[in-house]
């Protein structure tokens, strides 16, 4: 029953009864204004009664109270005073429109308008629903629901004014407290409205879209509520007027058509939610939005579409994938709100819709590098927060993200990347809170965050000791649990991560160290230099936490608060003493940190220091408890009890790490280790066959035994027979250890070592050498180790075993295939034992520390004899390439070694100090590299004088790209730790001449005066390589102009013009030749600086043992070097650049060469070898040189700090590609280079040489070999030269140059014309006769 279909009730208006008067219900009097309104209540509530009583079908009593209805609806009850008068004629009222229907009993428009407005004012009263009356307001809503009374208005002008007034009520009253009926008989109310009428006009829209606003929606969630289901019911009807809605706001601009224009974002959201079918229409209009022009507009747009895609339940991306993609190009938008706005949804989107990952990562790719550090901040956060909450969620590609910017250039961003990784490890691995497949996608976190520790920053080395305490293993764990968490991580870690995680323990060590010596000055009287030495301590102490100009001001301030408070002092020295627990050191921390607090100060810096600090040299992990559950682990894997394979570790792997982190463990904790039980099994390691394993425990009881042989003699007595089966038939690391750990902890080491000595150098036989070389390790360590008990015995070894027997000699043939270098375990056992007997003769020597002696000097010529015969001391031609290359480096790494002793550098001679150098241009990979790394290690310990920093302006001609990287990487390290020394060390301004950086250059002068490649000193492309080099040392040397250091070495080489060349003062060209390398030096140092020409703030001192005094009336202000040459060396040639060369920019200094190939018809077939060389054929040739191998392998673009190994390289597929060919049609030919031999290998052919019967190119006619560097060809085999005046120069010294070309292969050899037989006897007379005298040396000095 309802009024769909309304009809005018003609027939009924003005029936009145047949006396004319109203006619009541029986019982019920007149009802009039005369009457009080309690008796007016009375007789409604009884005309209520019958209204509700009667149906549409009582057509006599419709007929009798038709004056009735139309007395009820008269003014007078409209308008009524009395809210129960009202609400009973309401309630008449809804009757009389359901008995009537579908005709109303009222033909006045405005009549009708009038009683739906009364009805509506009542229906207020819902609101209240303790009121006595609420049961008759539901009666109310009810029946008009029921009815649909409301679709009468339907024929009104102004009938939406009505339903606007309706609904605002109904959404103004619905409360928590209404039942489901109230809310179904609304609903049925308003949804009649919306559906069977014309339309919905804006305002009525308004008062249902109203209710969505969020300040609304908080203010009434049941009108929310209400508002959502209403438009859930009627979604088919009032979508078009939605969508005209948001087309006249977002489309045409017309704000003005709504009051809630300005939600529209807001009311799409919620619309989205409660229906998406509703928006139908809408979504195309947000597409346009996306590409406004206005930043604020787009950002809005992003917002809501951020919304809608990352709910749960929105599948809009699938639905809509236009808008999505044009949603996606927002993360590129030029706006930076935008685009981080764009990031922030990332994180929702991929814990609500995996699916979509693969649309989102390669625009989180490229975020991940936005210039904007908060964008590449969020792109950390949204892909952490997704992966915390489901690992699945993110792929390996966006963690690899989040792993580059763990080296992002702002310390915020790190810092995050960081943090975010160490608590994905934690989660997933440590709890495996997903199971192993999980654990197993994220098991590389653990070595990329120990990486980090590699950065120069001392944040990153911080936090990554924090994440370690932390995430990696937690030091708030159990002690058996923690050392578990410890022993297999450390099993699992990459070689990289494990060094780092030794130097994060070898830092924290060396910091406990300078506070154990800051509190020892503080026990020792007031002092000038106890001051002083104090200053310097706490210097050094800021260095290593955060921020270390502030760090010094609050370093300060905890030292007068150490100096002031005894009790203070006496808790950090029980803090950083080797016995504290991690309990107490825990509790030392804590009590520390509340003696320092300020309760008036919340944020307090200097406390924030302090804790810093404390955290740093806290032992929180390891102590007497911890080392005894890691040796326990240890023994459960050896027993094979352990939980090894459910870790993912190996039993073998498990006990060989295990006894490496107690090796580490032994360096820095040693008094933990001290107990009976450790002891036990750490014998028990040494009778394993594994060697490393061995070899670990020995160096442990070398680090920790000082008191076994008071306080355990039964682990004595058990320990020395092991040792001195290692030091005997050990192997060569396990003798040394064996040798050194009895002289470490026995008292009587001098019979012990003496039980070892006698009946090895007895029993030395050099026909067997696999034999010889423990025993060999055993005596050299010894004679250093014991010299006063053993220098002498060992004379008469050296002279007549190691010498003449062992090196002087060679009794195998080794292997003529070609390579430079081979596997360790390719080695012949002879030259294994060879470079052993080399290093035996180093050690004694420096165990003697006596250069008064002739075997210092004798060994010195031993060792530049080896280096000038390339290797092959006897020149007999049965040792093999790869063996030459080995003894080369051992005879080089051997002069060295003996300059880091005063004694012996003062009587290295220039000569062999300069044949030292040439072994960093080798033609051997592994020469060069190990000989590098071998050098860099002993500068940087500042063990090395000054003079050898400047070997490294010859890696300038390392034809190899990762080569000249590593040297100039090396250079920096130098330079910067030697200015830092000098700030930190005022005492060290007294030995400036061996410390300042700056002093290197008259070095490296002489050194390129005396290069054997530097022949001619007016030839441009020779010059142009010595400029080469000065300026990879002089770029680095010139990056800061510290104290006018730019005009000081400009001094240096001006005055070495006004010296002569100590080495040969006499000879003009040598003195020339030096003058010219200094007008190149000045040239580079003029074009490079505007500074220089400054007054230098001192005179600087030359090295008399390079540069004779300068005379007083000596004047040389000639210049070496023409105005042409100097232009061409500043500017350059045209350089023709290969395609490789165009993709690999050239790493160092500017004006470097690529590499060009030279071909025989460029060289001329008819030049003699030591003829004169063109200069154009010389230019080639160098350049080949400088950049042979631009595509070799690159630095470690993720980690820029350089990981400088002294391990020597095992296998020679590491080092293949290094030297390139660019060239490959032109193998074989062959090109002269000013007695230098260069070689550049193809791809899969490093180091190996072609045999002799292998073809020249014959694209050309042959070209003649070029000599080795310093040295005359020893044999018809590597090609003679027609006879000319330079046969009868002296042989120039020096080593084999690093490979620069093809060209001086041995294949081209074999068709190059042959030397007169002069040539041929020149060299082997000279040599029989160096070798001779050495042979006399060395048995002068054995007698």
């Amino acid at each position: 029953m309802d009024f769909t279909q309304p009809k005018p009730a003609t027939a009924l208006c003005g029936v009145v009864s047949a006396d004319g008067k109203i006619a009541y219900p029986p019982g019920v009097k007149e009802i009039t204004d005369k009457i009080t309104t309690d008796e007016m209540i009375k007789r409604l509530k009884m005309v209520v009664k019958t209204f509700m009583d009667m149906d549409q079908d009582s057509e006599d009593e419709k007929q009798q109270y038709l004056p009735l209805a139309l007395h009820l609806a008269s003014e007078f009850f409209l308008r009524n005073p009395n809210k129960d008068v009202r609400l009973l004629v309401a309630c008449c009222l809804a009757d009389i429109f359901r008995i009537y229907a579908p005709e109303a009993p009222y033909t006045s428009h405005d009549k009708l308008k009038d009683i739906f407005l009364f009805i509506t004012r009542q229906l207020k009263g819902l609101e209240d629903t303790k009121s006595p009356q609420f049961n008759r307001y539901f009666y109310l809503l009810e029946n008009l629901a029921w009815v649909k009374s409301y679709n009468i208005c339907f024929e009104l002008e102004d009938c939406n004014e009505i339903f606007i007034q309706l609904f605002r009520t109904l959404f103004s009253v619905i409360n928590n407290s209404h039942n489901k009926k109230v809310q179904m008989h609304m609903l049925d109310l308003m949804s009649s409205i919306i559906m069977e009428g014309d339309g919905v006009t804006q305002e009525l829209l308004d008062s249902i879209l109203i209710n969505l606003i969020p300040a609304h929606k908080n203010l009434n969630k049941q009108s929310f509520d209400l508002a959502k289901v209403l438009l859930k019911r009627t979604v088919q009807t009032i979508e078009a007027c939605i969508a005209n809605f948001f087309n006249q706001v977002l489309v045409l601009g017309r704000s003005s058509v709504s009051d809630l224009s300005e939600h529209v974002f807001d009311l799409i959201q919620e619309l989205f939610a409660i229906d998406p079918h509703l928006l139908l229409s809408v979504m195309p209009q947000l597409e346009f939005k996306l590409k406004s022009n206005d930043g604020e507009e787009r950002l809005a747009v992003v917002r809501l579409l951020a919304k809608l895609f990352g709910s749960k339940d929105s599948d809009l991306a699938t639905q809509n994938r236009p808008l999505w993609q044009c949603f996606l190009g927002r993360f590129n938008d030029i706006h930076v709100p935008v685009r981080l706005e764009s990031v922030k949804f990332a994180s929702h989107c991929l814990m609500n819709h995996p699916d979509l990952a693969k649309d989102l990562t390669e625009y989180l790719k490229v975020r991940s590098h936005d210039p904007e550090e908060a964008i590449r901040h969020d792109v950390i956060v949204t892909i952490i927060t997704a992966a915390k909450r489901d690992l699945a969620l993110v792929n390996d590609q966006l963690l690899g993200f989040v792993r580059e910017r763990t080296l992002d250039k702002r310390w915020r961003v790190r810092k995050e990347a960081m943090m975010g990784l160490a608590q994905l490890y934690k989660k997933y691995c440590l709890h495996g809170e997903a199971g192993k497949e999980a654990a197993e996608k994220v098991s590389w976190i653990k070595d990329k965050l120990l990486h980090i520790y590699y950065q120069n920053s001392i944040d990153d080395k911080l936090l990554v000791e924090k994440i370690f305490a932390q995430y990696l293993v937690p030091h708030n764990l159990e002690t058996e649990e923690r050392m578990k968490c410890l022993y297999y991580l450390y099993a699992s870690l990459d070689p990289n991560a494990v060094k780092a995680l030794n130097e994060m323990w070898k830092c924290q060590n060396m910091l406990r160290s300078h506070v154990r010596e800051l509190l020892d000055l503080h026990k020792q009287p007031t002092s000038e230099a106890n001051c002083s030495a104090m200053f310097g301590k706490l210097m050094t102490i800021a260095k290593n936490l955060p921020d270390p100009g502030k760090a010094q001001d609050f370093v300060k301030k905890f030292n007068q608060v150490l100096g002031d408070d005894e009790k203070l002092r006496s808790q950090l020295e029980l803090l950083i003493s080797p016995t504290c627990s991690c309990k107490q050191a825990d509790i030392c921390v804590r009590e520390i940190a509340r003696k320092l607090a300020n309760p008036k100060q919340p944020t307090n810096p200097f406390l924030e220091m302090v804790k810093f600090l404390l955290e740093r040299i806290a032992p929180v992990h390891i102590d007497s408890e911890a080392i005894s559950a890691l040796v326990k682990l240890m023994n459960k894997s050896i027993e094979g009890t352990a939980d090894d394979e459910e870790e993912g570790v190996s039993p073998d792997s498990a006990i060989r790490s295990g006894l490496e982190l107690l090796k580490v463990l032994s360096f820095t904790h040693p008094t933990s280790f001290h107990s009976a039980e450790t002891y036990e099994s750490l014998l028990q390691c040494l009778r394993m066959e594994d060697d490393k394993v061995a070899e670990a425990a020995i160096q442990i009881f070398r680090n920790t035994g000082h008191k076994i042989e008071t306080d355990l003699p039964q682990i004595r007595s058990t320990l020395i027979p092991i040792l001195h089966q290692k030091a005997k038939r050990g192997t060569p690391h396990q003798a040394k250890q064996a040798v050194h750990c009895i002289h470490a902890i026995f008292s009587n080491k001098e019979v012990q070592l003496a039980q070892i000595f006698e009946p090895l150098s007895r029993s030395l036989n050099a026909d067997v050498p696999e034999q010889l070389i423990t025993p060999l390790v055993s005596l050299g360590h010894i004679s250093m180790l014991a010299p006063d008990q053993f220098a002498s015995p060992m004379k008469s070894v050296v002279a007549n075993f190691i010498v003449k027997d062992l090196l002087m000699n060679d009794r195998s043939t080794g292997e003529k295939n070609g390579k430079l270098w081979s596997p360790d375990e390719e080695v012949s056992p002879e030259v294994l034992a060879k470079v052993q007997a080399i290093k035996l003769l180093v050690r004694w020597l420096l165990g003697m520390k006596n250069n008064q002696s002739k075997s210092a000097n004798s060994t010195l010529r031993l060792l530049s004899a080896m280096l000038v015969s390339e290797g092959d001391l006897t020149e007999q031609k049965r040792i093999s390439k790869s063996d030459m290359s080995r003894l080369r480096l051992a005879a080089g790494s051997a002069i060295m070694k003996l300059a880091q002793e005063p004694c012996y550098h003062e009587i290295i001679t220039p000569e062999q100090f300069q044949l030292c150098a040439l072994v960093i241009n080798d033609e051997c990979y592994q020469v060069r590299q190990i000989f590098a790394q071998k050098l860099h290690k002993a500068l940087v310990k500042l063990l090395l004088p000054l003079e050898y920093m400047a070997i490294f302006a010859l890696c300038a001609k390392d034809p190899v790209k990762e080569r000249r990287a590593h040297a100039r990487q090396c250079l920096l390290k130098n330079i910067s730790i030697r200015r830092e020394y000098i700030k930190q060390n005022p005492m060290a301004t007294e030995k400036l001449l061996s410390l300042l950086p700056e002093y290197v250059v008259p070095y490296m002068i002489h050194l390129l005066a005396h290069d054997p490649d530097f022949t001619r000193s007016q030839d441009v492309d020779q010059l142009r390589d010595i400029k080469e080099c000065l300026w990879f040392m002089l770029e680095v040397l010139m990056t800061k102009n510290e104290n006018n250091s730019h005009a000081f070495m400009k001094k240096m080489a001006e005055n070495i013009k006004l010296t002569r060349d100590a080495q040969s003062p006499d000879e003009s060209k040598t003195n020339e030749k030096l003058y010219t390398v200094c007008d190149v030096a000045l040239c580079v140092i003029n074009s490079k600086s505007a500074s220089c020409n400054a007054d230098s703030p001192k005179d600087p001192v030359l090295p008399t043992k390079f540069f004779t005094q300068p005379e007083k009336d000596f004047c040389n202000d000639k210049s070496y070097i023409s105005e042409e040459t100097r232009v061409l060396l500043l500017t350059g040639k045209p350089k023709p650049t290969g395609v490789l060369g165009t993709v690999n920019k050239p790493l160092s200094a500017t004006g470097r060469k690529p590499y060009v190939r030279s071909t025989g018809t460029e060289t001329g077939s008819n030049i003699n070898t030591n003829s004169e060389l063109s200069p154009s054929a010389g230019s080639r040739s160098r350049e080949q040189s400088s950049e042979a191998s631009e595509t070799g392998v690159s630095e470690n673009e993720e980690n820029p700090v350089r990981i400088i190994s002294v391990a020597p390289v095992k296998n020679i597929d590491t080092v293949k590609n290094k030297e390139m060919n660019s060239d490959q049609s032109t193998q074989g030919n062959i090109s002269s280079d000013r007695g230098k031999k260069r070689i550049v290998t193809a791809a899969g052919a490093e180091n190996i040489q072609q045999k002799p019967d292998e073809k020249v190119d014959e694209s050309g006619p042959p070209a003649p070999s070029k000599p080795r560097r310093g040295r005359r060809p020893k044999s018809e085999s590597q090609g003679n030269a027609t006879k000319n005046d330079d046969l009868n120069k002296p042989v120039s010294k020096g080593r084999k140059r690093a490979a620069g070309s093809q060209e001086s292969l041995e294949a081209g050899n074999a068709k190059a014309p042959k030397l007169q037989d002069g040539a041929k006897k020149a060299v082997p007379a000279e040599r029989q006769i160096d070798l001779q005298r050495t042979q006399t040396g060395w048995s002068l000095a054995s007698s």
